[in-house]
Formats: C-alpha cells, sequence, structure tokens
C-alpha cells in the first residue's frame, strides 16, 4: 500500500493538489510557494505579468487519455494513466486494448486510438475525453436551445445554433489537452504542463482544444479595488503561515495516514464534502481535535489483540500531544488554510466571470448553473496547483449521480478505501 506522501509524491500526472493544501503537503515553503502563485495570478489579471504563470481552465472531463508516439519503438499508442504502471498498459492496437481494458473505458480507448493518430501527435500528450457522438444530447436551459455533454459532473452546454456546435455535432469524439511529457522512455517521461495544438494536424473528427485560459474582452482584468482587497488576504495568509512555520514543517514529515498533518487534510476534506464553509478558525481547532480522537479510537476498536491495542493507543497519545504542545502554531496553520483558500476563491471568482462554454450541474430533470470545475496554475519551475472553489465543485462531485465508466482505471495503484479521502 502506498504512503500518503508517497501517493502524493510517486505519480505523474495523476493528481493535482489544491493549492491550500501546499502548506500540509510541503510546509513553510509549500506556504511561501502558494503565496508567490497568488501574487503571480494576481499581476496576470492586473495586466503586469512577467509570465511566470501559466494559467489553464480544469475541465471535468473523463477518463484521461495518454496518447502519442512511444519514444521507445515510434509506435503510435493510446492509453489510460495505466500506460504509467509498473506494468504497463500501452495499447497499439484495437487487440491490446480488448486485451488491457473493460467496459466503457475500452469503448472510448478504441475511439481514441482511431481518431486520434489522424492528428499526427509527434510527442506524447494527455488530454481529458469529453464525448462520442452517442453522449451528445439536445436540451433547452433557460428558453435556449442548447446541445450537452456531460463526460463526469458538469454538463457542458454550447447554443446549437453556433459554430462550436456544428464542430462538435461533426466530430467523433472531443478532447481537451492539458499536459506534454517528454524523455526517452516511457517509464520516466517528464509531465510538463500545457500543449502546443497547434502543431496537431486538423480533422473534422476530432474536436480538440489546449486548456490555456482566455480572455480575449479583459472582463475578468482585476480593478485597483479589487487588487487592494486581494492583497489584503495575501498579507494575512502570509502573516499566518510565518507564524506557523515550525509546525508545517513538522506535519510536512509526517507519512503515516493517521499522523497529525494527513488527518488534518482529511478533515478539511471532510467539512467540503459536507457542504460546509471552513471559516470559525477556533471552533475548527477544537472540532480538530475531537475527530482526531474519534479517528484513532475507532481504529483501537477494530483491533483484537491487546499489543494490536496498544500500538494505536501509542499513535493517539502522541498524536494529542503533537496537538496540545503546538496549539497556537496549529492555530495559525489552520487561519493560512482559511485565508488561502478565500483568496484562492477571490481569483476563481474573477475568472469565472469568462465563460465560452455554459456549465452546468444536472440534478433530475432539471439543470443548476455552476460554475467551471477549475483552473490550474504552473509556475517557471513547472509546479503546478490546482485552483478549485471546492464547496461548490468538490460537494458536486459527492453527491451528483454521474455515469460512471466501467474500467475506469484513475487510481489503480491505490487501495479503494483511500481513494474519496485523497480525490476532493
Amino acid at each position: 500500500m502506498y504512503s500518503f506522501k508517497q501517493y502524493l509524491n510517486e505519480a505523474k500526472n495523476t493528481h493535482l493538489e489544491h493549492l491550500e493544501d501546499e502548506i500540509i503537503n510541503n510546509g513553510y515553503e509549500g506556504g511561501l510557494n502558494a503565496i508567490e502563485f497568488l501574487k503571480s495570478l494576481r499581476n496576470m489579471l492586473i495586466g503586469s505579468s512577467g509570465r511566470k504563470v501559466n494559467l489553464s481552465v480544469k475541465w471535468d472531463g473523463a477518463p484521461a487519455v495518454i496518447c502519442g508516439v512511444n519514444p521507445e519503438n515510434g509506435k503510435f499508442f493510446v492509453g489510460s494513466k495505466s500506460v504509467f504502471n509498473v506494468t504497463p498498459k500501452i495499447n497499439y492496437t484495437p487487440a491490446d486494448i480488448r486485451k488491457n481494458h473493460t467496459g466503457g473505458l475500452a469503448d472510448k480507448l478504441q475511439v481514441a486510438l482511431r481518431e486520434l493518430r489522424k492528428l499526427n501527435i509527434k510527442g506524447v500528450v494527455q488530454g481529458d475525453f469529453l464525448y462520442t457522438p452517442d453522449e451528445i444530447k439536445t436540451a433547452t436551459i433557460r428558453g435556449e436551445k442548447v446541445i450537452t455533454f456531460t463526460p463526469n459532473t458538469i454538463t457542458y452546454a454550447i447554443p446549437s445554433n453556433s459554430n462550436l456546435a456544428s464542430r462538435i455535432l461533426k466530430s467523433k469524439m472531443g478532447i481537451i489537452f492539458h499536459t506534454t511529457y517528454t524523455g526517452r522512455k516511457m517509464s520516466n517521461l517528464k509531465a510538463n504542463f500545457g500543449v502546443n495544438v497547434n502543431r496537431f494536424s486538423k480533422s473534422n473528427a476530432v474536436f480538440f482544444d489546449d486548456a490555456g485560459y482566455k480572455d480575449t474582452s479583459g472582463v475578468a482584468t482585476f480593478t485597483e479595488l479589487e487588487s487592494d482587497q486581494y492583497d489584503s488576504l495575501l498579507r494575512m495568509a502570509a502573516g499566518s503561515i510565518s507564524k506557523s512555520k515550525g509546525v508545517l514543517d513538522l506535519m510536512k514529515r509526517q507519512t503515516n495516514l493517521l499522523s497529525v498533518g494527513a488527518r488534518l487534510k482529511i478533515f478539511f476534506n471532510d467539512f467540503i464534502r459536507r457542504g460546509q464553509t471552513i471559516a470559525n478558525v477556533k471552533k475548527l481547532q477544537a472540532d480538530f481535535r475531537k475527530y482526531y480522537i474519534k479517528v484513532l479510537d475507532d481504529e483501537i476498536d477494530k483491533r483484537k489483540t491487546k499489543s494490536a491495542k496498544d500500538r494505536f493507543n501509542a499513535q493517539k497519545n502522541e498524536g494529542l500531544k503533537f496537538i496540545d504542545r503546538y496549539e497556537n502554531q496549529i492555530y495559525f496553520a489552520i487561519a493560512s488554510y482559511v485565508t488561502l483558500q478565500r483568496t484562492k476563491n477571490y481569483l476563481v471568482n474573477k475568472m469565472n466571470q469568462i465563460k465560452s462554454i455554459g456549465t452546468f450541474i444536472q440534478r433530475g430533470n432539471g439543470f443548476e448553473v455552476t460554475n467551471p470545475e477549475g483552473y490550474v496554475a504552473v509556475d517557471r519551475l513547472g509546479r503546478a496547483v490546482k485552483l478549485v472553489d471546492r464547496l461548490e465543485f468538490s460537494t458536486a462531485n459527492f453527491t451528483v449521480s454521474k455515469n460512471w465508466i466501467k474500467g475506469w482505471e484513475h487510481l489503480e495503484n491505490y487501495t479503494n478505501n483511500n481513494k474519496c479521502e485523497l480525490l476532493c
């Protein structure tokens, strides 16, 4: 089984972390990185960016598709994230797909193998699968006739009489590319966010684009007042991070899933899963201590032998000693998390003002307006974080009924019991 930190650090582009989680994953340095991300994005939106950060839209597609030319043999292939398994599942032919995959995933990869080779992709890239023709529906939303597709949680809607709808209806599949891989061997490819789709051949059979954030209207530009409000939040976040430096660095080194750092992250995720706003720091701190006791008590109750119970009792006592010893710093760590999240949401709400494609959550027979899943920010060193309004999207991700793809292998190498804790 992977440890908490191993799962986060060993994958290729299989898991992006939320910006605010940087303080738990990477300690004080992670907090400084988060601040720099937010400063650079502010600069971009006031028109003074030095191109230190690239921003892309996070599409809610499924499954992830890896494709291109295998650098080891020069052959075109497609696959899921399982191309990076210890025993990779790389598909060159329809027979390979039938051998390696089942269900809806296999069906989509068969389409991808047939159609994506028409783009003459030279390297290795990754994208999010959007639709096949049978998944395109028609609807009337707010009195407008639209075509829709729902690859995962979000329903995308395009006016039926638009040029974009015409392109989509002529195609055999849709995909948004977001990651380029470089290297001479599949086993050690390096992920770089961004794809130059202008190098691909055009094909009416494939609707494709890159995920780059585009604001040609200037609507998302910060006003002077918005910039001042945003900077005030940044200063608050930086102050809290500075006051929690010691405990953040200690939690960064905790690799056990029952450690304080790991459980603090899962605790925050649980709030989001229940649709609760993370706000009152003092109450959160008290609730976390109670939560930690319950988690460890539950583990103790599961054990049958005295020696096993003693081990988890020792873990509990060690964790509580840590929580009480660093009570003041943990307060500021939680405050840092809350303020980083508020600052991020301020930014996301501004960027959401640009919408080229309608985004909705389908509930029953109706559609509820929602924002895009979020964005991915990449700095000049290649570090990437996701910017998501977690109260809106992550709650929907847990509660909205989806047509899950049978045979989906996005977490093949991780135990089922831990998926939900790490996905939101």
